[in-house]
């Protein structure tokens, strides 16, 4: 019997001066997708050091990782299940490094900006809206609610 393992995943949530940090990712369709710095889990690797690593990579922002969101299940199109942590993170600074393959480019964009997006099918996953509403609601908790060794 083959033993069924979601996709373990982390996401960051940054705001800016009212503007959230988006990545636009070419997937070969007619248009670019927008999402959070987001990532698989490596190896031996901690939740928030994951999350900090995938926002330098794709958005080119050092961050420092404040809060947990919460962990969110979506079941993409294929039948793959993501269970995503989900972070909260300050803008520490901008780092002149090449950005990982597929993305495009980081914005910082506003709730508007997004809800355009979000209108016209260009956000990756419904998360990248949940997550922005969820924080905006005040849904954050310490990151001592995750217990790594």
């Amino acid at each position: 019997m083959k033993r069924w393992s979601p996709r373990v995943t982390v996401a960051s949530v940054i705001e800016r001066s009212g503007r959230y940090l988006l990545v636009e990712e070419d997937h070969g369709g007619p248009f670019s997708l927008f999402n959070q710095p987001a990532g698989h889990l490596e190896p031996g690797e901690r939740l928030t050091d994951a999350a900090a690593r995938e926002t330098r990579e794709e958005a080119g922002w050092q961050v420092a990782i404040t809060d947990y969101l919460g962990l969110y299940i979506f079941t993409a199109a294929d039948g793959l299940v993501f269970h995503s942590h989900s972070f909260v993170g300050l803008p520490l600074a901008h780092l002149d490094n090449t950005l990982d393959k597929g993305v495009v480019a980081a914005h910082w964009l506003t709730l508007d900006e997004i809800d355009d997006l979000n209108r016209a099918k260009r956000l990756r996953s419904p998360l990248v809206m949940q997550r922005i509403r969820d924080l905006r609601r005040g849904q954050c908790f310490p990151l001592d609610v995750i217990r790594e060794r």
